[in-house]
C-alpha cells in the first residue's frame, strides 16, 4: 500500500511503499499546479473545496452517482485513472461507490478522525487530492466500499474512445 507521494524537487513525485526506500511508481508532475492560486484557476469552486480542502458534497447531489456507462473514472485534479466502471455499484450511500481501484498505486489512504468519526481517507496518489473514504462494508470480491465525491472525478466513457 502506498503511503504518500513525495515531491523530489524536480516536479517528479515518488510514491513510496510501506518499506522505507522502496519506490513503487514514478509519475511526472510537470502539468500539475504548484501553488494554491494555480489550483484555484484549474478547478471550479466545488472541485477545489473537495480535492484541496477535503470537503464532501451533499448526499445524492453528485452528477456521477447514476452513471452506468462503460468507462473509467479519473481524478478531476490531474486526470489519473482511479476506478473502472465495472467496479462501480449502488451502495445507497448517496455517493458513487466502487469495490476496487483501477490500479493499487492510483490511490493512497490515511487515517481520518475528523468530525468525530474514525474513517480511512482516500487520496489521489498523483496530485494528493481528497477523493472520499473507503469502508470495509462493500461487496465481494474485496469487501471494500470506496465512497467517492462526484466532484473529485471525471468520467471517460469508452464510447468516446472509439
Amino acid at each position: 500500500m502506498v503511503e504518500r507521494a513525495a515531491p523530489t524537487g524536480d516536479n517528479t513525485f515518488l510514491a513510496r511503499t510501506q518499506n522505507p526506500g522502496s519506490i513503487m511508481s514514478q509519475e511526472t508532475a510537470d502539468d500539475l499546479p504548484e501553488s494554491d492560486e494555480e489550483w484555484r484557476e484549474r478547478l471550479d469552486d466545488e472541485e477545489y473545496r473537495i480535492l484541496r480542502e477535503a470537503g464532501t458534497e451533499p448526499k445524492f447531489s453528485g452528477d456521477l452517482l447514476e452513471v452506468k456507462d462503460d468507462g473509467s473514472f479519473e481524478c478531476a485534479g490531474c486526470g489519473q485513472v482511479l476506478f473502472d466502471s465495472d467496479t462501480k455499484f449502488n451502495s445507497n450511500s448517496g455517493w458513487p461507490s466502487f469495490y476496487d481501484v483501477a490500479d493499487e498505486d492510483s490511490v493512497e489512504t490515511r487515517h481520518d478522525d475528523s468530525h468525530g468519526m474514525d474513517r480511512t481517507e482516500v487520496i489521489c496518489s498523483r496530485c494528493g487530492g481528497h477523493l472520499g473514504h473507503v469502508f470495509a462494508d462493500g461487496p465481494e470480491p474485496t469487501g471494500k466500499r470506496y465512497c467517492i465525491n462526484s466532484a473529485a472525478l471525471e468520467f471517460d466513457s469508452e464510447e468516446s474512445d472509439s
